[in-house]
Parts: structure tokens; C-alpha cells; sequence
């Protein structure tokens, strides 16, 4: 049975900013051992994360789209992701970006982790999970995306990751996740 999850007492709390994907609160907490603090929180729906493989050639092959990160100042290789729709069910979210970023589909699905991007401060969570069977079709971006594709063999992913040309953190832990499928017999092909 899983422990019971321990939560802090909110003893007051003020939004400091709202916006379209996230919002800022302060919170005054008393944490379950007793200690008081203030906290800045970035409260976030939550995210889904799409590691899409090509499994019909002897190595798998990741689908791995490319776009400007203002955040980071540069384009970045990164895994298909993007935020929930309200209270929209993970698998969903994440058939829906996958359809919308890259216009591929998938015919088997599987969730492969659930973490915290940066716990102590942002609530956001990401949802990943493993596409297979995909289906190439057209893309249908939002507005502001601007897009490339492009499947990359799995040693050449995990290449990408070792030497920097990889830095976003959800698509070097879902490379580094199919490696480790992989390497131990739980990733077979179809």
C-alpha cells in the first residue's frame, strides 16, 4: 500500500501573477513537522511528454521535434510535450500534442515515468508516455509553433545527449528511459 502522502497548512496565500500557462503564489506553510516558511510556488496544470518510436528497424528510432525556446535562448531537440487542457486525462493530452506537434498518431500506448520538473518551487508534473505503432499524417500546430521533426536512430539520440546537443531535461530522461528498456529486454519490437 502506498504511504499517505503528508501535506503543508497553507496559513495564507496571495497571487502575485497570472498568466495564460502558469500563475505565482505566495504562500505562508507550516510544513507536517511543524516549521513555518514562505514559499513562491508556480502553480502549473501539468504537462504530457511523448517519447515516440519507430520500432520497425532493428534499432528504434525516436521522434524528436525542434523549436526556438526563448527561455533558453536557443532551438532545442526536445521530445513532443505540452500542457494539459484543463482537467484533460494525461493520455489524451498527450494523443493530442503528439497529433498536433508532429501529425504522427500511435496505435499503442504506454505510460512510461511520472516526475516533478523542479519541486522546490513549480507544482508542475509531466505524464510520459511511450507511442509505438505511429502513423505519419499532417500536422497541426498552434499558431505560435514552429516546428521541425525528424526521427534520430537511438544511439544517435543518446549521442545528442552525451555531448550537449540534448538539454532539455524531459528528452534526455526519455532517451535515457528507452535505453534502459532496451538494454534489458523489456523493448522488443513489434
Amino acid at each position: 500500500m502506498p504511504k499517505q502522502r503528508k501535506s503543508a497548512k497553507i496559513l495564507s496565500s496571495k497571487t502575485a501573477f497570472k498568466g495564460k500557462i502558469f500563475s505565482v503564489a505566495i504562500e505562508n506553510i507550516q510544513d507536517p513537522e511543524g516549521n513555518k516558511g514562505r514559499r513562491d510556488i508556480v502553480h502549473h496544470g501539468g504537462s504530457v511528454v511523448i517519447l515516440p518510436v519507430d520500432d520497425s528497424k532493428a534499432e528504434p528510432r525516436v521522434l524528436l521535434v525542434r523549436q526556438f525556446r526563448q527561455a533558453a535562448g536557443q532551438y532545442l531537440w526536445e521530445l513532443p510535450a505540452g500542457g494539459r487542457d484543463g482537467k484533460e486525462n494525461p493520455l489524451a493530452g498527450a494523443k493530442r500534442e503528439l497529433r498536433e506537434e508532429t501529425g504522427y498518431t500511435s496505435q499503442d500506448w504506454k505510460r512510461a515515468m511520472f516526475f516533478y520538473v523542479s519541486p522546490g518551487f513549480l507544482d508542475e508534473s509531466m505524464d510520459v508516455y511511450l507511442a509505438r505503432g505511429l502513423k505519419a499524417g499532417k500536422a497541426q500546430p498552434e499558431d505560435d509553433e514552429f516546428i521541425t521533426k525528424r526521427l534520430f536512430k537511438l544511439t544517435d539520440a543518446l549521442r545528442m545527449v552525451r555531448s550537449g546537443k540534448i538539454l532539455d531535461a524531459k528528452t534526455v530522461a526519455g532517451i535515457l528511459w528507452l535505453q534502459d528498456e532496451v538494454r534489458s529486454g523489456r523493448f522488443k519490437r513489434r
